[in-house]
């Protein structure tokens, strides 16, 4: 997936994960009830990124990301400082 965003130094470009809307038991949640994702699938990857590549699932920091929306895409902007992890894919 390419995207119309660059982003400069260590920083990466991520989309949110979805959550689910319903629960292991088959509750369904409103959006009032469920937690904030921290999770989110690379898309770009700036010159100085050294630890992630594009597709991998990374954990970053809630609070330390910069939301933008671009050709009606949700797409955060990540420093490399700010991402927690990786999951195994």
């Amino acid at each position: 997936m390419s995207t119309a965003i660059t982003p400069l130094g260590a920083r990466v470009v991520a989309q949110k994960q979805e959550q689910k809307a319903a629960t292991s038991s088959g509750i369904f949640l409103p959006d009032s009830a469920k937690e904030k994702p921290v999770a989110a699938r690379v898309v770009a990857v700036g010159p100085e990124a050294k630890q992630v590549q594009v597709g991998d699932q990374i954990i970053y920091k809630e609070y330390s990301t910069t939301e933008l929306s671009v050709d009606g895409q949700d797409y955060l902007v990540v420093a490399e400082e700010d991402i927690l992890a990786k999951l195994a894919a």
